[in-house]
């Protein structure tokens, strides 16, 4: 039988989840919350669901299997809390968590719940990620001694809750580089993070460790225990003469792969493998990826699956972010 789902959130990237789950056809989408009843209720209409209330689905009063949490970030950790106290299974937006503490105290309640918990780092599931994945795993650019990794965006957050340190746990770092650092992290195989310098700007002016400035410009450097190195570039309303400027590329004793946006866009992505001047495509768009990770947990929850610790690799990605925001 499907997994029954409600979903906690419907602002854009919440909707896109829900219908990318409802045209997956491998959930169903039995119920929409949100604080906004307005909101709620046009998004609940177009799947047929039912409009509840946010408590009500967090406290385990309908009959779900799992829930779909896209609310903002101060909340994720306590909603998703909650969600596996009540036998819930949890999908959640990034970051579960504002730091490495609550990252740990939601998987370890997860854990004693034995329930499914993933987090949508949504670019591990880009075809093109996948095809970088198998040439390094496979040691087909040799060993790895150098990656380069960077998100600007040319625009940045509408929500306000993103400019106050206290609802989103960082700026760019939390909401772009996370997404960079988990790509490192799963690509490499989780190694050993050894040392951790960092710049971190708001409106071009440096921001102190501690402070409560948010920032929108960050350099990072991670030296790997290996001895490879890892630079981050990341910002939000960066002048980059484009919408955005995407990519991670790992340089290799035998060769590179390269992840690059194309022309400027949020969705459409190539991977290269690169020896010397030449270069071989390996995937190109059009990809239609945004949903894969939500669906992916979706179907394992059919499947029955419990806890999975693979998801703790969240627990190292926020412990890296913690040192970049301390250094």
């Amino acid at each position: 039988m499907k997994p029954r789902l409600a979903f906690v959130g419907v602002g854009w990237i919440g909707r896109d989840r829900m219908l990318a789950v409802d045209r997956s056809g491998v959930a169903d989408v039995a119920f929409v919350a949100d604080t906004s009843i307005e909101v709620a209720a046009a998004v609940a209409a177009e799947v047929g669901a039912v409009l509840v209330d946010v408590d009500a689905v967090l406290d385990g009063a309908v009959a779900v299997d799992g829930v779909v949490i896209a609310t903002p970030s101060a909340l994720h950790a306590e909603q998703a809390m909650r969600a596996v106290g009540a036998g819930l299974a949890v999908s959640c937006q990034k970051p579960l968590g504002r730091d490495a503490a609550e990252c740990t105290a939601v998987l370890a309640a997860a854990r004693r719940a034995d329930r499914l918990v993933g987090v949508d780092l949504s670019y591990r599931h880009l075809a093109a990620v996948h095809a970088m994945h198998e040439v390094i795993r496979e040691g087909g650019i040799g060993d790895v001694y150098a990656v380069d990794l960077v998100f600007h965006n040319a625009y940045g957050p509408d929500r306000s809750w993103s400019t106050d340190r206290r609802l989103s746990g960082g700026g760019c770092v939390i909401d772009l580089g996370i997404h960079l650092v988990d790509l490192a992290h799963w690509l490499l195989g989780g190694p050993e993070v050894v040392a951790v310098t960092s710049r971190l700007f708001a409106r071009g002016r440096p921001v102190p460790p501690g402070s409560e400035a948010v920032e929108d410009h960050a350099v990072a450097r991670l030296d790997l225990g290996g001895g490879a190195v890892v630079n981050l570039a990341c910002s939000w309303f960066l002048p980059a003469g484009r919408e955005a400027v995407i990519g991670a590329t790992f340089y290799g004793t035998s060769g590179a792969v390269s992840l690059q946006n194309v022309a400027g866009s949020f969705y459409d992505f190539r991977a290269e493998r690169w020896h010397g001047t030449a270069r071989e495509v390996l995937v190109e768009p059009p990809d239609p990826w945004g949903g894969r990770a939500v669906v992916a947990w979706a179907e394992r929850l059919g499947a029955g699956a419990g806890y999975d610790p693979d998801v703790e690799s969240v627990i190292d990605v926020a412990r890296i972010l913690d040192r970049i925001y301390a250094s």
